[in-house]
């Protein structure tokens, strides 16, 4: 379980800066919160894809998977931050 998350937290990076990549602009966090947002996706991704049987218990999620995810974060992270300013 402890090498799982390391391996979310790793894709969850490359994931972050993929994430970065696909929708350019300024961010209110800039790259480090792009990344830490690719972290929580690929954790995101990994949780809901173990519960809908698409990962066994000790498999990470996919690059797509955890990239996905991230452009979601992402995506919600912009509005709110865009609907506080």
């Amino acid at each position: 379980m402890f090498s799982t998350i390391f391996g979310w937290i790793f894709v969850g990076l490359v994931a972050g800066v993929l994430g970065k990549l696909v929708m350019p602009g300024k961010d209110p966090g800039g790259l480090i919160v792009t990344v830490l947002l690719g972290i929580a996706g690929a954790l995101l991704a990994g949780y809901l894809g173990q519960a809908l049987g698409f990962y066994g218990p000790a498999e990470p999620a996919g690059l797509i998977g955890a990239s996905i995810g991230a452009v979601m974060l992402l995506i919600v992270y912009r509005v709110v931050m865009r609907a506080r300013n």
